[in-house]
């Protein structure tokens, strides 16, 4: 019978793993091969076999554009971590009443696309929009501030934009706890913070490596926020990729920027099942 039953599984997942196979996998390859091509003219690449696409990432800018991008990304995943853990805590812990109105204030921003969602936020941020004419009306300030355009709208957009991944995988990490093993921690005399560090949050934990996986990897490459909140003060490594493409047209170098994505990536899943994170926590 068990055989039967791991028969069936395989069927079912044939699909799927034949669809990964062909849409995910074959692009992939294609993409690798792409960067070890020479470029040639207009958007075409010959089939000369080199490795110059990835010489030339080894150019000091390029290591800095990388090191930008991997900073704003680690500052983003610990500000979601700090906001977002506590609000998915608590948010399982409250009735369902409750709690269905806060997935639903969470969820419903993915309903509008984030492009008219940011571009609120830049409205927002502007020298004479609606957050500098408040602080003035309110004698807070004598002149506008300087918000746009700088590293700290970049980082404030994509908190906003990344945060729903960690509370989610949060809420549901804490949502399938077993609380029974809290309470026997207190009946055995820990307080309510130490019960927290020593079950709590270690049973927690693999849910919120998920969500720190689902906020790091896409804040490398969200190039069209940074060009919207950031401008020219902030280029990560997504608008490397998005400006060989659209302005040098060199596929083949395009093509090695996003081979470096796809290792890193690569990286941060390895990371990430080594310290105890599983496929199931990953709600998105």
């Amino acid at each position: 019978m068990p055989d039967k039953i791991k028969h069936r599984r395989a069927l079912l997942a044939l699909p799927m793993q034949l669809w990964t196979a062909l849409f995910v996998g074959v692009a992939l390859l294609y993409i690798i091969g792409l960067s070890l091509l020479a470029n040639g003219e207009n958007m075409t690449v010959t089939s000369e076999l080199t490795l110059q696409n990835y010489a030339d990432l080894l150019m000091p800018e390029y290591a800095r554009v990388l090191w930008q991008s991997l900073r704003l990304a680690a500052l983003t995943t610990l500000i979601c971590v700090a906001l977002g853990y506590p609000f998915g805590y608590f948010m399982a812990r409250m009735s369902k009443r409750w709690r269905t109105w806060l997935l639903l204030f969470i969820i419903a921003p993915f309903w509008t696309n984030a492009l008219i969602r940011i571009y609120g936020w830049k409205i927002i941020l502007l020298a004479n929009g609606p957050l500098n004419r408040t602080l003035i009306a309110l004698g807070l300030l004598d002149k506008p501030l300087k918000l746009l355009y700088t590293q700290g709208a970049v980082l404030l957009g994509m908190t906003y934009a990344m945060i729903p991944f960690v509370i989610l995988s949060v809420y549901s990490g804490v949502e399938r706890m077993d609380w029974a093993t809290v309470e026997a921690a207190r009946d055995l005399g820990a307080s309510a913070f130490r019960a927290f560090c020593t079950v709590t949050l270690p049973m927690t934990l693999p849910s919120l490596l998920a969500g720190c996986m689902l906020t790091f990897l896409p804040s490398v490459g969200l190039f069209f926020l940074s060009d919207i909140l950031g401008g020219s003060n902030a280029v990560l490594w997504g608008n490397l990729v998005h400006d060989s493409l659209l302005k040098s047209r060199n596929l083949p170098f395009a093509a090695a920027l996003s081979a470096v994505l796809l290792l890193l990536t690569g990286v941060v899943l390895f990371l990430y099942r080594r310290a105890g994170g599983r496929a199931d926590d990953v709600v998105f």
